[in-house]
């Protein structure tokens, strides 16, 4: 499990390899990333400078505190609010460059599923297609952004473990949306990827820890995304090379019992084989044969009857 989890690392260090092939194409995969940074900095920024006042308002019953545990209990909440805003923020990152740079992304993902070989037909997707995802994956992160945010009020451990609650989730959601495309391309089912992930778990969180860890550098989701999305091409490919589809495919009824309603009928002789015989009629001027008259049951006697019993 861990070596898998540090081939899901390995992976993301391939997308960077993409730069050295088609350093054309990657640099204009920067371009969304850097609109929807401009966009979420927007928001980041007034919200870190105001931890401050969100945690004393969330604080209040820590007034009458010593100084040194109201300091220490207000500096663990604004952590924990900012993670959670992190959480959030990397969900709205990724939907919004998506959506922005659903043309470049295309082209990205064309370009490694054409180096790899074997490239699928159709692109899969489109404009509003990474629209809807997008909407999904905003969804998705304020939900993990609450329940990091619940998991940091826990005692003691609370700071901790919603951090790393956090990295976890988010990172699995950003492996299965950047994995998105390769996947539609193909025309799977739900299930045919339920069952990718299922085969391949340890290797898909590693990918989606280190683009997520990536993303908390500053400026480093910029410039991590084109290399996301061509790992993740990578990562789709060595998931349809593990794990057997046909593992997921409707098993095959069996045959019904002979005698019954639905017995299949007899397979047709094959071209090439000679029937079997009739039996010839009988002749014209023949006697048939006749027929054996019926043997007569004899009749069975009747049981006789008890005499009297002795006197």
């Amino acid at each position: 499990m861990i070596r898998e989890f540090f081939d899901g690392i390995r992976t993301l260090l391939r997308g960077f390899g993409t730069w050295r092939r088609r350093p054309g194409l990657m640099a204009l995969g920067l371009v969304p990333g850097v609109i929807a940074a401009i966009v979420l900095l927007a928001g980041l920024i007034p919200l870190a400078l105001s931890l401050g006042p969100i945690s004393d308002m969330l604080t209040p019953f820590a007034d009458g505190w010593i100084p040194a545990w109201r300091s220490a209990l207000r500096a663990a909440v604004g952590i924990v609010v900012f993670v959670a805003a992190l959480a959030l923020a990397s969900a709205v990152f990724s939907a919004l460059a998506l959506a922005i740079g659903d043309p470049f992304y295309q082209r990205i993902w064309r370009a490694v599923e054409t180096d790899l070989g074997d490239a699928p037909a159709t692109d899969g997707g489109g404009f509003w297609m990474a629209v809807g995802e997008g909407l999904r994956l905003v969804l998705l992160g304020i939900l993990i952004a609450l329940f990091v945010l619940l998991l940091g009020l826990v005692p003691l451990v609370g700071g901790f473990v919603a951090a790393v609650a956090g990295v976890v989730l988010s990172g699995r959601m950003l492996a299965r949306e950047l994995t998105g495309r390769a996947f539609d391309a193909r025309d799977l089912s739900p299930a045919d990827r339920a069952a990718l992930f299922r085969g391949s778990r340890a290797r898909v969180l590693g990918f989606g820890v280190a683009t997520q860890l990536c993303f908390l550098i500053p400026g480093g989701a910029v410039a991590v995304m084109p290399a996301a999305v061509a790992g993740a091409t990578t990562l789709a490919r060595t998931m349809l090379q593990r794990t057997a589809l046909q593992a997921v495919a409707p098993a095959t009824p069996p045959p019904p019992a002979p005698g019954s309603s639905t017995a299949p009928l007899p397979p047709p002789p094959s071209s090439g084989a000679t029937p079997a015989p009739l039996p010839p009629p009988p002749a014209s001027g023949a006697t048939p044969a006749p027929l054996l008259p019926p043997q007569a049951v004899p009749p069975q006697a009747a049981p006789p009857r008890p005499g009297p019993g002795p006197v």
